[in-house]
């Protein structure tokens, strides 16, 4: 029989073992080698955006601001998807407009981040925006006038199927219209994150050097590492068409640093800081929060040999036919 005092000594041990985080007193289940599992299909849909769209309100909003923005786009929400009269149907050949709201998954609540409610995933600096230098701005004044070329070159890399857009596939990763779930597996050596938008697949490497300089990828280069029950991810190394490519600019000097710690059964609070000189006056941070998907992870079969970017060549190659 197991005396007491060994009953004791065993739940110490295990305490130990399983420290508690140190934000919430939360302590996270572990994989099998005894590290917090943030495995899972995890979702970052809000109504919070990176920044601050509303000059007027303050990081944190307060009870009656929340209730507001909710109503708003519940309101929004409504009115897209009810059913549109006939006599306001566009003119033949006119612009049908997008998506309407059932194919959207914009959130519908204001992101909560450490028990507050928040504005804008950006807390540095003050103002919520991305403090771009002059110098950043018009290197993007450079990129964006080249978007107007015909040909491939003169497409956005979202448009051709190339990574996710919107910034959602990162880092940092961020919440898109649509396709905002992620799902993460872990083993002792990576943490693969599945992005349901554009099926990008993000592999981190653990406790490893980063690839020589030269060697350039498409969503960067990332090595991770544990600091107590929090996961950092450190990258570098973008791909040109990847680090032109808005929301968030990345030059060859930068350096993004993410950390993902499992705050709650239903959370994990996801911290992310970039240092940029190439487009950004100072280092900037955000932090948001992923909470469980309602749904598993589908396929977004969008890909750079579908039509869309055959019709656009083609049609280019007709009208240079025709002028001649």
């Amino acid at each position: 029989m197991i005396g007491k005092a060994h009953v004791l000594l065993a739940a110490c041990a295990l305490a130990l073992a399983l420290p508690a985080n140190a934000q919430t007193g939360y302590t996270p289940p572990r994989t099998p080698d005894g590290k917090p599992d943030l495995q899972g299909t995890w979702t970052n849909s809000s109504i919070t955006t990176l920044e601050r769209t509303n000059a007027s309100l303050p990081l944190l909003l307060n009870e009656e601001q929340v209730k507001r923005m909710e109503s708003t786009r519940s309101q929004q929400a409504a009115a897209d998807a009810a059913p549109t009269a006939t006599q306001d149907a566009p003119p033949a050949g006119r612009d049908p407009g997008g998506y309407n709201a059932f194919w959207l998954d914009r959130g519908m609540h204001v992101g909560v981040v450490k028990g507050q409610p928040r504005s804008s995933w950006i807390i540095e600096p003050a103002n919520g925006k991305m403090p771009v230098s002059d110098e950043g701005r018009k290197r993007i004044s450079a990129i964006l006038a080249k978007r107007g070329e015909e040909g491939p070159e003169g497409m956005n890399p979202a448009d051709r199927c190339l990574i996710g857009s919107r910034g959602s596939g990162g880092p940092p990763m961020l919440n898109n219209i649509y396709n905002n779930t992620y799902q993460i597996v872990q083993t002792p050596t990576h943490v693969m994150i599945d992005v349901e938008m554009m099926h990008d697949a993000r592999i981190i490497r653990m406790e490893q050097d980063h690839k020589p300089e030269a060697v350039k990828q498409w969503l960067g280069d990332s090595v991770g590492r544990w600091e107590g029950d929090t996961l950092v991810v450190v990258t570098r190394g973008w791909n040109r068409w990847h680090g032109d490519y808005e929301p968030v600019f990345l030059s060859e000097k930068a350096t993004v640093t993410e950390r993902f710690t499992r705050t709650a059964a239903d959370e994990i609070t996801y911290e992310f800081a970039i240092d940029d000189p190439g487009f950004y006056s100072q280092p900037w941070k955000g932090e948001m929060v992923f909470t469980p998907s309602n749904g598993e992870v589908y396929e977004f079969a969008c890909h750079e040999g579908n039509y869309a970017l055959h019709n656009i060549l083609q049609g280019a190659r007709i009208r240079e036919a025709r002028r001649d």
